[in-house]
């Protein structure tokens, strides 16, 4: 073999023993992330079940509402739930049972990865629920979604919770002028019923 091919072949042998060796590298990199990931997941799923079925509080059925994007309505999902004699506690209760979604298939009001990160009750009855970032998120375009998406976390908290009046959004602590460039985000929603379909 020349000389020069021996060097060609050495060299490549070389450059394939390094690429392996990298990517070896990087998968054991990339493998923890992926275990914290669905940990975190896991850890997130069983607070939210822990915090749906408070030790306190009488199982009752409480009413949701949920998005249909193709029919422009809120459609009602009963749903048993110990809900928290705490109006705080039960308010953070029903955004958490909207973040699990519906049992039903319906449409998604907040992405799944959504966090709760504070609620607040005025003496006059207005709820400000403070959302995380996802909460602008996964949700279809368009000023009809907006409000659906909208309207069926204001009409859920309302109807289980007579003392909230209306809602307010903040999103990271922050006030944020729409969800996705339509609704108006600044001021307070009551509950919208002539968005609910009607069962017969």
């Amino acid at each position: 073999m020349p000389r020069r091919t021996l060097v060609l072949a050495i060299a490549v042998a070389v450059t394939l023993v390094a690429g392996i060796i990298y990517l070896m590298t990087l998968r054991r990199h990339m493998a923890p992330s992926d275990a914290n990931s669905r940990s975190e997941q896991t850890a997130r799923t069983k607070l939210n079940e822990a915090a749906l079925q408070p030790s306190g509080g009488q199982e009752q059925t409480i009413t949701l509402y949920f998005p249909s994007y193709g029919d422009g309505k809120l459609l009602t999902e009963a749903r048993l739930m110990k809900l928290s004699s705490d109006n705080i506690k039960a308010i953070r209760q029903i955004l958490l049972a909207l973040i699990e979604g519906s049992h039903q298939g319906h449409g998604n009001a907040l992405s799944p990865s959504t966090t709760i990160r504070a609620v607040f009750l005025t003496p006059d009855g207005t709820a400000i629920v403070d959302l995380s970032q996802e909460a602008l998120t996964d949700f279809q375009p368009g000023i009809e979604s907006e409000s659906l998406a909208i309207y069926s976390i204001v009409d859920s908290i309302c109807a289980n919770i007579p003392q909230v009046k209306e809602v307010r959004f903040l999103v990271q602590g922050q006030e944020v002028q729409t969800l996705d460039g339509h609704i108006d985000l600044t001021g307070s929603f009551a509950p919208e019923p002539s968005l609910i379909a009607q069962t017969h």
